[in-house]
């Protein structure tokens, strides 16, 4: 498939990809696909148009226990792998994603809405995940030492915590799945993967790579579905699994935090945010606009670390907003394939409407829009108009909100305390951005800000060699960097009689 996709060729090369994937075959267990044992399908569809890609098997309860009869009987033989063989293993995965990035590109593309130049981003960087903890797989830790009353030496070691289950998101379909799978193999767990039911095809797109790559059967197993909290209960209920990485909504997080304190499961959660964009006094505007055009804008913003309410100091927010309205403005919207599209659709209809409340709230309440980008004629998806809103009241329910979109409210400030106040008055804690010239100003107020992440004048804080993750209600652990593997080990100790 060629780097510069046109429609009606990506139309007839993506239709035989997605044939190949057989996604009603899509239950992945044991290393290959096979029909929902009721049988059931569900559609998958195409954001930008709203029509039918095609069908995928919906699994269930009984589709979910095999997943993990599967994992548990690969574990033993996973676990005791030599850690070098586990690292090959997804090095060759890395390759391989890299050398499909134009299939594995437009699939996302088709399947979740975004712009191929975002979908072919999202492959380099999920495939940096494999990459990562091939390199952390053979980084063996431990310590060995004498204790303190003597006649005894310590040995610490870390081993597989065991079956992990990991529920992905639609927003990177590709890189929420490496991003759990990869520490997970690295650390010799197996297991059972639940992608969202808005991307299914790009998670057996994913377990296909790893499968050509070596994996053995059963170490990785998939299982689509529409009933996804009868899936997940069934996997938090199964005394074979020992973990669970979750990756969506906070509200959801809680839910399945309960539900994993029953059985005292380890757990990891990546939960919502309401990240902050500061543009200081003394700011470089041009660097911040660049900034905010992909904090907010990446993704369409739909992101968790998305710029969800921009807050521009008063000696410069005019300009800003005159030259960040005026990039907005000049956004091209349109189906991912089609010619120099940068902003795609929403990835669906109960997406688009929640976009489209809390903008009219915002103007009912006070905000004005000062920008919009056009939306060209005849579209038939979710497509919002990337907006840009000022005047936006500091209490509007469009900053206490995770807008999943292309939206920015902009709010004035004036002193360090108000701003602060403003910053860190929300539930969430995940990501934050500060742009200043003054350099210890820039760090002394990201020491402030209760976030896990905060980019100072960059406008992105993703990097597999960093630990990504929030605070408060934005969650638990860390995913990437070595945290990321320490998230599926369990610590163990020996005490060695030395005398």
């Amino acid at each position: 498939m060629s780097s510069t996709l046109t429609p009606a060729a990506a139309s007839t090369d993506l239709r035989g990809y997605v044939d190949a994937l057989a996604p009603r075959q899509g239950v992945w267990i044991d290393g290959r696909g096979s029909a929902a044992q009721a049988g059931a399908t569900f559609a998958v569809l195409d954001p930008a148009t709203g029509s039918e890609i095609t069908d995928v098997a919906d699994g269930q309860v009984p589709d979910a226990v095999a997943a993990v009869d599967a994992a548990a009987r690969a574990l033993p033989g996973w676990a005791a792998t030599a850690p070098r063989e586990r690292s090959e293993v997804l090095r060759r995965a890395f390759a391989l994603m890299i050398a499909g990035t134009e299939q594995l590109a437009a699939l996302m593309s088709w399947e979740n809405g975004k712009s191929l130049a975002d979908a072919r981003t999202e492959v380099t960087y999920a495939a940096e995940f494999f990459r990562w903890f091939a390199e952390e797989a053979v980084r063996t830790e431990g310590e060995f030492g004498s204790s303190p009353a003597g006649g005894t030496r310590t040995v610490v070691t870390h081993k597989p915590v065991g079956v992990a289950a990991l529920v992905t998101p639609w927003n990177f379909p590709a890189a929420m799945a490496t991003r759990k799978i990869a520490p997970a193999l690295a650390a010799g767990c197996t297991v059972v993967l639940k992608p969202a039911g808005e991307t299914p095809l790009t998670a057996l797109a994913v377990a296909r790579i790893l499968a050509e790559a070596g994996v053995p059967d059963g170490v990785v197993n998939v299982v689509p579905t529409t009933d996804s909290a009868a899936v997940v209960t069934a996997w938090l209920e199964d005394p074979r699994v020992r973990k669970i990485s979750f990756t969506g909504s906070t509200p959801v997080g809680r839910v399945l935090l309960r539900q994993a304190a029953d059985r005292v499961i380890n757990a990891s959660m990546e939960l919502g945010g309401n990240a902050p964009f500061v543009v200081a006094a003394d700011a470089d505007v041009d660097a911040a606009v660049a900034g905010a055009m992909i904090a907010k804008l990446r993704n369409g913003g739909q992101a968790c670390t998305a710029a969800n309410r921009l807050y521009v100091h008063e000696d410069v927010v005019e300009e800003f907003t005159e030259k960040f309205g005026s990039a907005v403005a000049a956004l091209k919207v349109g189906p991912a394939f089609a010619e120099g599209t940068e902003i795609g659709p929403l990835v669906s209809a109960r997406a688009l409407d929640g976009v489209t409340r809390v903008v009219d709230a915002a103007v009912a309440a006070g905000a004005r829009v000062s920008h919009r980008a056009q939306l060209p004629a005849g579209l038939t998806g979710y497509f919002y108009a990337p907006t840009v809103l000022r005047d936006v009241p500091a209490d509007a329910e469009i900053l206490r909100t995770e807008i999943f979109g292309p939206v920015a409210p902009i709010v004035t400030w004036r002193d360090d305390a108000e701003l602060l106040g403003l910053v860190n008055g929300t539930e969430f804690g995940l990501a934050a951005y500060v742009y200043s010239r003054d350099l210890k100003w820039a760090l002394q107020t990201a020491e402030k800000i209760e976030a896990g992440m905060v980019g100072v004048n960059r406008g992105t804080v993703s990097d597999p060699a960093t630990p990504f993750g929030g605070v408060k209600q934005s969650g638990l652990g860390r995913e990437g960097a070595r945290e990321g593997i320490r998230e599926f080990q369990e610590t163990q100790y020996f005490s060695i009689d030395w005398s």
